[in-house]
């Protein structure tokens, strides 16, 4: 979906048509961009910047807080016309899904059909746009869907999988975070006609297990399945703070509240789902925006443990700081194959 909370407020009031709009928290306390329609993204406003920033970037911004209950009605919605083509849906978020329509007999079995039926049809049921991606897998398709970005699509065939990624940006890979493009720059590494240059060997020695994906992704080679059946990997709760949080013991106090929040979290999401813990985790952001984390293995939620992850993140900074989370790890691997065992 194009910019989905944007768009879903615009449509929900005409008025704020052609206006910057924003949705996400008050800047007052510190409230996060959640996401932004295309011409607040002219004054350079982005999703997960500080609105505090977003406002002096676009002083005419017009803020709207995020209403979650209204954004998930939708997306039901537009997630029920994806299943009247096909049921291997895998959604990713609300707003975003991968479909495989390989069996499809709607619209001549053509994929390029089958997008601009699904997008026309959300334009005419739902008064919203969307975007499409048409590729052979889902690595592909993912980057495809952007290519045209608002209201269209792009499609990447088999016989052009080949050509189209050797001057796709190594950044554009998914994992591809800050950390292991700015390495990649340093090996003179920037496109994935550069990462082809390197052996399996050689990717392994420099990006570890991760080398043995890029050296298919680099190729356009992506064999993971549509999943109708995901699994949660973990679940978190965190705060940003409207004050600092100045030393360790500050940091300390917010632990047992957040723990005490997370904690339902957890029975909610293994009463849809159980599934075994396999570590605890946290998130400092100290004042300067950097970030921290620590985790340890556990098998179930101890508020000990989280103390002893909040010092020694905070040790790593020694300043005040603006974010604390507290979060979950799944042992999904295990999950899986528990469901295969026979009841």
């Amino acid at each position: 979906m194009d910019c989905f909370y944007a768009a879903v407020e615009t449509r929900e009031n005409p008025a704020l048509r052609s206006h910057a709009v924003a949705v996400g928290g008050k800047p007052e306390t510190r409230g996060v961009v959640a996401a932004c329609n295309y011409e607040a993204r002219a004054f350079g406003v982005h999703s997960a910047m500080p609105m505090s920033q977003a406002i002096k970037k676009c002083p005419q911004l017009i803020m709207l807080p995020v209403n979650m209950k209204l954004y998930r009605a939708v997306s039901v919605k537009i997630q029920a016309i994806f299943k009247e083509y096909t049921h291997l849906v895998q959604p990713l978020s609300l707003d975003e899904a991968f479909l495989d329509v390989s069996d499809c007999q709607h619209n001549h079995g053509s994929a390029t059909l089958i997008a601009q039926a699904i997008r026309q049809r959300i334009f005419n049921e739902h008064n919203l746009t969307a975007s499409a991606g048409i590729a052979p897998n889902k690595f592909l398709a993912k980057i495809a869907s952007d290519w045209n970005k608002p209201n269209g699509q792009f499609v990447i065939t088999p016989h052009e999988v080949a050509g189209f990624v050797l001057d796709l940006p190594v950044k554009k890979i998914f994992g591809v975070g800050k950390v292991t493009n700015t390495k990649m720059q340093k090996l003179g590494i920037n496109t994935c006609k550069d990462l082809q240059q390197l052996s399996k060997n050689q990717l392994h020695h420099h990006f570890g297990k991760f080398g043995d994906q890029l050296y298919g992704l680099s190729r356009g080679i992506d064999n993971r399945p549509v999943s109708i059946n995901s699994i949660r990997k973990s679940i978190s709760v965190e705060d940003t703070f409207v004050h600092d949080r100045v030393n360790l013991s500050a940091c300390l106090a917010e632990v047992e509240r957040l723990y005490d929040c997370l904690l339902p979290r957890l029975e909610a999401s293994q009463k849809k789902q159980a599934l075994p813990i396999k570590a605890l985790y946290i998130k400092l952001r100290f004042n300067n925006f950097k970030t921290t984390t620590a985790q340890t293995i556990a098998s179930e939620p101890d508020l000990f443990s989280y103390r002893q992850l909040i010092t020694i993140a905070w040790n790593r900074g020694k300043r005040p700081v603006r974010l604390i989370g507290l979060g979950i790890q799944f042992n999904h691997k295990n999950a899986v194959q528990q469901l295969d065992l026979p009841l």
